[in-house]
């Protein structure tokens, strides 16, 4: 928002963020957010603070941002933040506002939220909620924001859209699109979003298995499926499936809302998404240990990748982290390396051995599992690292290696649904 012209003020809770941000320091990586925070703390446009009460009474427009993690006793979405920071603006707004959520909520909540702010906010004072979600990918985020390929603005009054017109007039006067609606289509517009993108990662996953079965190549199967215009590329690899904060919380709480409302059958396919997902986890394991002759017990194995995808920190539900967890616990020495998720992947599973470099996690190894998607490891010397190996043998959890390549550089290459050397 900085960047579009406006003067910003960032509220949180938690202090030692916001002097890391104050300070020019983003607590997580995201490619070229640091050069964007560090330009508009220079331009005094940006600021941040612990002080709620603050930022209430000196904003216009407030975006509701928080986290809605997964429950700790069910699928369902943990509103507490959304409702605490909600309930914050609604007490210390001083003059007519603007509250925009873009935190990914189940359906019904934008209208729960208004009730809540309309029996707080000061007489005299108007204040409107709409909902306008986020549809930022990690890794992407800083582009995915100043260049969005939609913006959903639901529930709002004349005003309050001519208002967020405003706040987005450089993205729509490039072309982005603007999709108005009520609240409870806004709502479901991110959740139904990413559901539909775990059921296509699920669906060639559930297909690479008969692919297995048959001898055919989900890799070729996928390029041809691509080429239909109706279907798409993206997605479409087969392997390790999908983690990470939000598309697995986000089916989940859509699955727990759907049974609510009695809408079964979504609930149902949900279901079989996330179990179909979470196999992948378990169908990479027996390849290792098939590699490794039945057992890993004392076997070195080296893990590639920790973060749940390229280009980011994030370890959140790591199909890369579960998986060398789970060798780690079967006995295997198990060595981890990531070009960026390092210090979070240790912060999390400290029991691992961690590498700073490819060369040092290949390094001795009885097998090696490609788990994270980074360009440095698609594009590694096979040659070179086979040299370093006790026997060449990898695991391509992903999807993306080039098996001839490996191969003719002395490898013994499997995937999920590749074909046979």
């Amino acid at each position: 928002m900085a960047e579009l012209g406006f003067e910003v003020i960032g509220a949180d809770t938690d202090k030692h963020k916001v002097d890391a941000l104050a300070a020019g320091k983003v607590p997580f990586f995201e490619p070229g957010l640091d050069e964007l925070l560090e330009k508009h703390l220079l331009t005094d446009r940006l600021r941040f603070t612990t002080d709620l009460a603050e930022a209430a009474a000196w904003a216009d427009v407030h975006f509701v941002c928080v986290g809605t993690p997964q429950e700790k006793t069910s699928h369902a979405a943990d509103l507490r933040f959304v409702e605490a920071a909600t309930r914050g603006i609604a007490e210390n707004v001083t003059k007519d506002a603007l509250i925009v959520g873009k935190s990914t909520v189940p359906v019904g909540t934008a209208e729960r939220l208004r009730g809540m702010v309309a029996a707080r906010i000061p007489a005299g004072v108007h204040v409107e909620l709409v909902w306008n979600p986020e549809f930022l990918r990690e890794g992407k985020a800083v582009g995915d924001t100043l260049h969005p390929d939609r913006i959903v603005i639901g529930g709002a009054s004349e005003h309050a859209e001519a208002l967020l017109r405003q706040v987005y007039a450089t993205p729509i006067a490039e072309g982005t699109p603007v999709v108005t609606t009520d609240l409870p289509t806004a709502e479901l517009v991110k959740v139904s979003a990413n559901a539909f993108l775990a059921t296509k990662i699920s669906f060639i996953n559930a297909i690479s298995a008969v692919c297995e079965a048959a001898g055919a190549d989900v890799t070729v199967l996928a390029d041809a499926l691509g080429h239909d215009v109706r279907i798409g590329r993206q997605f479409l690899d087969a392997g390790l499936g999908f983690g990470g904060g939000c598309l697995p919380k986000d089916i989940r709480a859509l699955m727990h809302r759907s049974t609510e409302l009695g809408a079964h059958r979504a609930a149902s396919l949900l279901q079989q998404v996330d179990e179909i997902n979470m196999g992948q986890r378990e169908r990479v394991l027996d390849l290792a240990i098939d590699a490794c002759g039945g057992s890993v017990l004392n076997r070195r194995i080296g893990v590639l990748g920790a973060a749940f995808k390229p280009l980011t920190d994030d370890v959140r539900d790591s199909p890369a982290l579960n998986v060398a967890a789970a060798l780690h616990l079967r006995g295997a020495h198990v060595t981890v390396f990531d070009p960026e998720a390092g210090d979070t992947a240790r912060a999390s599973f400290p029991t691992l051995s961690y590498a700073t470099s490819i060369e040092e996690a290949v390094e001795g190894t009885d097998v090696v599992l490609v788990l994270t998607e980074w360009d440095q490891f698609l594009v590694a010397d096979a040659a070179h690292l086979a040299q370093l190996t006790l026997s060449p043998r990898v695991i391509d959890g992903r999807g993306k290696l080039d098996a001839r390549t490996w191969r003719d550089a002395g490898w013994d290459f499997r995937g999920l649904g590749r074909a046979a050397a």
